[in-house]
């Protein structure tokens, strides 16, 4: 895909090729209100939002720098293909770019065998497991963290083995959560090390709500039902993100000693706003409204003077 050339473009300006990276997966949900252009595949389901269940579902990978998400790779998922399909796609992608992926990061809609095998083969790799099934319950019920092996799909064909951290910890916070938390976690290549340090690496996955929030800040709104043309806006607004990163570290942030003086005033809507107003004096845009054809009444008109 052609705005993958784009993506790798923009992200490799501002992200040093010698440095290994700690890249994120995501699934994108984009809520859909009403019926498929052509034909089912094209929807995906997704939990009660903006008033339906339906979406156009993407797949991206990204990188954090300097506390912001940078895009590196993004694509379509239909709901009539594996999801594990998706993510080869992107994964393969991220494969391609020069730097070293120090540690790959999913949330645990990405529990899934062939996207572990997959993961693992690119880098260190961290995903929530999911809490189904007697042998991964029996694995959770505990009162103290530990380090172990799971045996996915045990003695079949498609039997997968991993390092599972099992984390416990204790919630005392002011939303009235208290007690024992357990949680799960593939660690492929990390059986050496702690349920909490692996716990500490996968919360590294952060600024996903940041770039979604951008992304919806930046995305064109339609009525049409062509999941291409949707697609084409969903991808516009991530090339926007990446490029108001790349202005803002290369061409705005003033040089200092230890890096670049960011600028705050720079915001990625300020960025939207200029772009807007280009577009609209390039355009010509005018704003039309139909008339009465009656105008201020004779009695109001002579009390005015």
């Amino acid at each position: 895909m052609a705005a993958n050339i784009l993506f790798r473009h923009l992200a490799l300006t501002i992200l040093d090729p010698d440095r290994s990276r700690i890249v994120s997966i995501d699934f994108v949900d984009n809520p859909y209100h009403g019926s498929p252009d052509e034909d089912a595949g094209e929807l995906c389901t997704t939990s009660p939002t903006d008033g339906t269940t339906t979406c156009h579902r993407y797949c991206t990978a990204y990188v954090v720098s300097n506390g912001k998400p940078v895009t590196l790779a993004l694509t379509y998922v239909r709901s009539d293909e594996k999801e594990a399909d998706a993510v080869e796609r992107v994964l393969d992608r991220v494969g391609t770019y020069p730097f070293d992926v120090d540690l790959l990061l999913a949330d645990r809609g990405f529990y899934n065998e062939r996207v572990i095998r997959r993961a693992r083969d690119l880098a260190t790799t961290v995903i929530p497991v999911k809490k189904k099934g007697e042998r991964m319950k029996d694995k959770l019920d505990t009162h103290c963290s530990y380090m172990s092996t799971y045996r996915m799909y045990k003695d079949s064909e498609r039997e997968l083995r991993f390092p599972l951290a099992v984390s416990v910890s204790y919630q005392n916070d002011d939303r009235g959560k208290h007690g024992e938390v357990v949680r799960g976690y593939v660690a492929c290549d990390l059986g050496d090390r702690t349920p909490t340090q692996v716990e500490r690496r996968y919360r590294k996955r952060s600024a996903i709500e940041t770039s979604y929030r951008l992304f919806r800040q930046a995305r064109a709104t339609t009525t049409t039902q062509d999941p291409l043309v949707r697609f084409a806006f969903v991808i516009v607004s991530f090339l926007l993100e990446n490029l108001w990163l790349v202005l803002r570290w290369a061409v705005v942030a003033r040089p200092r000693r230890g890096g670049r003086d960011l600028p705050e005033q720079f915001t990625f809507q300020t960025f939207c706003d200029w772009i807007r107003h280009e577009l609209e004096v390039e355009l010509q845009r005018r704003w039309e409204t139909e008339m009465n054809g009656v105008g201020v009444p004779d009695a109001y008109a002579s009390a005015a003077g």
